[in-house]
């Protein structure tokens, strides 16, 4: 069975696949919880709205991902909005600081 995600209000709430898609086609540009450009490279952290845990875990929502340069490929996941929001901070300090 697969786990559907919203975020209202910043804040995750489990809800059905009809509510999910609907979630999904009225607010196409909600699910970007951060995306700054660092020289070559962008990191980008977003709400997955799927449920990345294994089973019997709490929830894996967000995730911060690399794209370009040196630390390309680079990702994240946390369980929180405010796991996310911290991890995309020092990511985007990884990046400038070139830390693997």
């Amino acid at each position: 069975m697969n786990d559907y995600w919203i975020l209202e209000d910043r804040a995750p709430r489990r809800v059905t696949m009809e509510e999910w898609l609907l979630w999904q086609r009225n607010y196409p540009d909600g699910r970007r919880i951060g995306y700054t450009e660092v020289g070559e490279a962008s990191v980008s952290t977003v709400f997955l709205s799927l449920d990345h845990a294994y089973p019997g875990m709490p929830p894996v929502l967000f995730e911060t991902m690399v794209f370009g340069g040196p630390l390309a490929g680079e990702m994240e996941r946390y369980r929180t909005i405010q796991e996310a929001e911290a991890g995309h901070e020092q990511m985007v300090q990884r990046v400038k600081e070139g830390t693997p």
